[in-house]
């Protein structure tokens, strides 16, 4: 097998450069490997942990940057966490309703989930004060989708922007159950709400247009809290004043970084990757269809069970590809994939559409609008979609320089992008992929082969 160089260098702004060349006689990646634990869970373990009474212990924890936020979030407020590792992290719960009052600002970091999920909490913890910020992006980003309906429950909130955006501060009150009908399908939106009406009196209900991801759910019915889903009506609903129990948390790989080698392994020539401990619950493999309806080879092996959450090995084979339209129902199962899947597209016969997907101008970066004009850098054809983009495949990549834009999707799936590409690609920003996947380097100089 052909190798190919892949380096990291580091500027003398503290930023890393991620270069890819690939070898001009090309090259099949190869390999057996497995991603860090999902993110989506390794938060939810942390902070329901936190307020349980007794211990949850959590194997598999995804080591980012994220994680870490709520981490310390947690221990800031009280709880006991044990160094975080992949092995196994001990988390002494205090209790719910036993959140102390920090004695310092909360910073979320870089985390979307941390801030909007923790607010539900600190809004539920009567008397209390509780300041929340976050780093220059997230401080960006808009807040008002869980403040408005935490406003309708009773919550005393505010910030800048009339506590659209943070820093905001929280003094908790006790809240009034609400049936609450989200205009978007988003699962940090509903899972504020289910926590802030864990110590709320009464029924508290979201409804969503379309099913968003259900980790949330699971996990609450494990710790022991009263939910009851209604899939034909697309509503949870969580009865407040339930003890919640330490558990054992198993965190299965995250489908959101396996997509990278999903897409890698579809569009380069000759390759051949298993992707093994894969989560693939049916509210977050859109990624899968996706990648299926433009003819991807991606086979579902040893399927199983762990711990509430559905787990499998996928075997993905390099297959030709060709557009198709991804929307609806089904962006809300991929939304985190959406760009490496404008990667897929890019070398995709025919054409791509992406719509119904503005979420994602209020990621880390505008998602829509730094994928284009990456790509198209390299030589892609893109066109923006207010809601999405549309593009135009099978023209070859040329190496360029591209920027992260501080986002650690957008490196990740410009680094698959560069893997087809002819020459050099340097990524500027590259230090990004260490939020969600800090070992992504080291994977992928695996599957390319090179040491």
């Amino acid at each position: 097998m052909s190798a190919t160089l892949v380096t990291v260098e580091t500027t003398t702004q503290l930023t890393d450069d991620l270069i890819i060349q690939p070898p001009t006689s090309g090259i099949a990646l190869q390999g057996q490997i497995e991603v860090p634990g999902d993110k989506s869970i390794s938060h939810r373990a942390l902070m329901l942990g936190a307020i349980s009474q007794g211990e949850t212990q959590i194997q598999g924890l995804l080591l980012g940057e994220d994680p870490r936020s709520t981490a310390e979030c947690f221990r800031a407020m009280g709880a006991e966490i044990s160094d975080l590792n992949t092995q196994l992290v001990r988390v002494k719960g205090i209790g719910l309703g036993q959140l102390k009052e920090p004695v310092d600002i909360l910073n979320a970091g870089n985390s979307g989930t941390t801030l909007r999920l923790m607010l539900g909490l600190l809004a539920s913890h009567p008397g209390r004060l509780f300041t929340v910020t976050g780093d220059s992006s997230l401080r960006s980003r808009p807040m008002s989708r869980v403040v408005k309906p935490l406003q309708q429950m009773g919550a005393h909130i505010w910030g800048r922007a009339g506590a659209a955006l943070a820093p905001l501060a929280v003094l908790g009150q006790t809240l009034k159950p609400i049936h609450y009908q989200s205009p978007i399908a988003s699962a940090q939106v509903k899972s504020c709400l289910l926590l802030a009406g864990l110590m709320t009196e009464g029924k508290t209900t979201i409804t969503e247009p379309s099913v968003s991801r259900d980790h949330s759910e699971r996990m609450l019915k494990a710790f022991g809290a009263q939910l009851t889903t209604d899939p034909d009506s697309k509503s949870v609903t969580i009865t407040g004043g339930a003890t919640l129990h330490g558990q054992t948390v198993i965190v299965p790989g995250d489908i959101s970084s396996a997509a990278f080698w999903l897409v890698a392994g579809s569009i380069v020539p000759g390759s051949e990757i298993l992707i093994e401990n894969v989560g693939v619950n049916p509210t977050r493999t859109g990624v899968i269809e996706a990648l299926a309806m433009m003819g991807a080879d991606i086979t579902l092996e040893n399927q199983r069970v762990v711990a509430g959450e559905p787990v499998a090995d996928l075997r993905v084979r390099a297959r030709a590809l060709h557009g198709c339209t991804i929307s609806g129902d089904l962006i809300p199962r991929l939304i985190d994939e959406i760009p490496v899947l404008a990667v897929a597209a890019v070398f995709a016969s025919g054409t791509t559409i992406i719509k119904d997907a503005e979420e994602l101008r209020v990621k880390e970066s505008d998602r829509i609008t730094v994928m284009a004009n990456q790509l198209n850098k390299m030589g892609a054809k893109i066109s923006e979609l207010t809601d999405g983009m549309e593009i135009t495949g099978g023209t070859p990549l040329t190496g360029a320089e591209v920027e992260s834009y501080s986002d650690h999707r957008i490196t990740m799936s410009l680094a698959v992008a560069a893997l087809n590409a002819q020459g050099k690609t340097t990524i500027h920003g590259a230090e990004a992929a260490a939020i969600s996947y800090p070992t992504f380097v080291a994977t992928l100089k695996q599957v390319c082969g090179t040491n």
